[in-house]
C-alpha cells in the first residue's frame, strides 16, 4: 500500500474527541460551508466517536455512532438501529481507505451495543461510496445544511 498507514480507534479521551472535532471543522465547516453552530450538537456528548490517525498521530478522519434514545430520534424510534453520522475524511487522506475503515469501526461499535442495523444520511455525491459498503438508499432526497442527502440503511 502506498502512502501512510493509519489506525482507527474509538475516541476515548478529550484529546481524541478534539481531534474528531478538528477534522469535522476542516471538512464540513471550512470545505463545505456548514455553519459551525449547527455542525456540533447535543448528540456529540452521548455519541461514540471513532478517529482515524496516521502512524505519526495526525488525525485523518472521524465518524460518530448514535445509539439508544439519541439514535431513535434520527431513525424513526427503532432502538435496535444506530445512526452513523458526521463521517469526515481530511482531504490528504481521501482515497486511502480511511472512510471505509471508519464506517466499519462504527458498525463494530453498533454490533457491540447489540444493534441490528445502521442508518445514515448520506450526501448524495457519496451514495456510491456507501452502496459499495452495503448500504441501501430509501426515501426521497432532502436538504441538510443546504446539502442534498438521502437516507440509507445497512443490516448488521
Amino acid at each position: 500500500m502506498s502512502g501512510p498507514s493509519f489506525a482507527v480507534r474509538v475516541a476515548e479521551d478529550p484529546a481524541d474527541r478534539e481531534a474528531c472535532f478538528a477534522v469535522r471543522k476542516e471538512v464540513f465547516v471550512a470545505e463545505q460551508g456548514v455553519p459551525e453552530d449547527i455542525e456540533y450538537d447535543a448528540y456529540d456528548a452521548v455519541a461514540v466517536h471513532v478517529l482515524a490517525v496516521r502512524d505519526d498521530g495526525t488525525p485523518l478522519g472521524t465518524g460518530r455512532l448514535l445509539h439508544g434514545e439519541a439514535a431513535a430520534a434520527k431513525t424513526g424510534g427503532d432502538p435496535s438501529v444506530g445512526s452513523l453520522g458526521r463521517l469526515a475524511v481530511a482531504r490528504p487522506a481521501r482515497g486511502l481507505g480511511v472512510g471505509a475503515a471508519l464506517v466499519r469501526a462504527v458498525e463494530d461499535a453498533a454490533r457491540a451495543r447489540g444493534l441490528t442495523a445502521v442508518d445514515l444520511h448520506a450526501q448524495t455525491h457519496a451514495l456510491g461510496f456507501y452502496e459499495r459498503l452495503g448500504y441501501t438508499a430509501y426515501g426521497p432526497e432532502f436538504l441538510d445544511a443546504g446539502i442534498p442527502h438521502r437516507a440509507m440503511r445497512r443490516a448488521l
